[in-house]
C-alpha cells in the first residue's frame, strides 16, 4: 500500500503542479502585460505633455511677434502723426492710419493679455500705459488743447524713450520663449 499512496501522492502533486503552472504563468503574463501597459500610457503621456508644451511655446511665439509687431507700428505711426501735427499738415487719411494702428495694437494686446505670461503682461501694461498717454497727449496737441507736458517736443521724446521700454518687452518675451541674449 506504500507504493500505492506515494503514487497516489505523486500523481496528485503533478496534476496539482500542472495545474498551478498554468495559473502562475497566467499570472505572471497578466502581471508583465500590465506593467507594460503602464509603461506605453506613461510614454503617450510624457509625450502628448511635450507635444502641449512644444504648441504652447508656438502659439506664446505667434501672440508675441504678433505684439511686438504692433506696437512698433502703432508707435511708429504715432510718430508720423506727431510730426504731421508739428508741421500743421493733418490730414484724415494720416489719423485714419494711427486709429488704425492704435486698433491693431488693442487686437494684439488683447491676444497678449489670454497667452502671455505675468512678467511679459507686466511689460505689455507699461508699454500699452505709456503708449496711450502718449497718443492722449498727441490728439489733445492736434486739437489745439494740448495738455501740460503736451508740447511736440515732450511728446516726441516721451515716444523715443518708449523704444528703450520696448526693448524691455521685448527681452520679456524672449526670455519667456526661452531665447537666449
Amino acid at each position: 500500500m506504500d507504493n500505492g499512496l506515494i503514487a497516489l501522492g505523486a500523481a496528485v502533486v503533478g496534476v496539482a503542479g500542472t495545474l498551478l503552472a498554468t495559473l502562475l504563468s497566467q499570472r505572471m503574463l497578466s502581471r508583465l502585460q500590465a506593467a507594460q501597459f503602464e509603461r506605453e500610457q506613461q510614454v503617450a503621456h510624457t509625450s502628448w505633455v511635450r507635444e502641449q508644451e512644444l504648441a504652447d511655446l508656438a502659439r506664446r511665439r505667434e501672440c508675441y511677434t504678433a505684439a511686438n509687431a504692433a506696437y512698433r507700428r502703432y508707435r511708429i505711426a504715432l510718430m508720423y502723426f506727431l510730426w504731421v501735427v508739428h508741421r500743421e499738415q493733418v490730414e484724415p487719411q494720416e489719423r485714419a492710419a494711427v486709429e488704425e494702428a492704435r486698433n491693431a495694437h488693442h487686437a494684439a494686446f488683447a491676444e497678449a493679455q489670454m497667452i502671455a505670461s505675468a512678467a511679459v503682461l507686466v511689460e505689455l501694461d507699461l508699454m500699452t500705459k505709456r503708449m496711450a498717454g502718449a497718443y492722449s497727449r498727441t490728439m489733445r496737441l492736434a486739437e489745439g488743447t494740448p495738455e501740460p507736458r503736451g508740447s511736440f517736443e515732450e511728446i516726441h521724446a516721451e515716444l523715443i524713450a518708449l523704444t528703450v521700454r520696448w526693448e524691455g518687452m521685448r527681452g520679456a518675451m524672449r526670455t519667456d520663449l526661452g531665447v537666449a541674449g
